[in-house]
């Protein structure tokens, strides 16, 4: 058997997912659905939960798009976040909180409000993402309001290699964007419009709200 690699970074559990073997605390008390009665829920994100939980033969079809609306609000999957979106769904926070630790696009620490996901899998990968990447980084620095990360796919191949910019999918990329991609978050621009996927000509005019 061919040895491993040791450019693969592992954790010393083995896995290079952390936190897969965390234990149960077996002193708190059972999860139990949180009492609206003493859980303040933001008028505009009782709303979204509950137009979200609308369109779903089960309810519980939701949860992604509620905790998408929880996160946008708070910032981050916060324990105050899930108890809001859990109370809402009428579910315990525990059950939110196992969506939320699974999906990549949730943050469950807290981290910068502008978010960049740089696809670095297979299509944007051979086609210089992990480069994309290190440049975004170099460009956004130290600023903590800058939540710049490698993402495993985000489905849009043929704009390859591409970004997630606060959820404005933009590509194809080069290292040399970077520097202009960052500059138009921090000035409150719209990020690189000529790359930007909702911008491209569609065939189906019908297939666009805004027609």
């Amino acid at each position: 058997m061919a040895e491993q690699s040791s450019a693969v970074a592992r954790y010393g559990h083995g896995s290079r997912i952390p936190g897969w073997d965390d234990s149960v605390d077996l002193s708190k008390d059972p999860a139990v659905v949180p009492d609206p009665a003493t859980t303040p829920v933001p008028d505009e994100l009782r709303a979204q939960i509950e137009a979200a939980m609308a369109k779903y033969p089960n309810f519980r079809s939701a949860a992604i798009p509620a905790l998408h609306a929880a996160q946008d609000l708070h910032g981050w999957c916060s324990p105050t976040a899930i108890e809001q979106a859990a109370c809402v769904m009428r579910l315990t926070p525990g059950y939110l909180t196992a969506v939320a630790t699974f999906y990549d696009m949730f943050e469950t620490k807290p981290v910068g409000r502008q978010r960049v996901y740089v696809c670095t899998n297979i299509s944007c990968s051979l086609r210089g993402g992990k480069e994309m990447l290190e440049a975004v980084k170099a460009a956004a620095g130290d600023d903590p309001d800058l939540n710049v990360r490698g993402f495993e796919c985000l489905g849009a191949c043929d704009i390859a290699p591409m970004a997630s910019v606060n959820g404005e999918f933009v590509g194809p990329l080069e290292p040399a964007d970077a520097e202009q991609l960052i500059a138009d978050l921090k000035e409150g621009r719209e990020v690189l419009p000529d790359k930007q996927l909702s911008r491209r000509a569609c065939a189906d005019p019908g297939a666009r709200s805004d027609g």
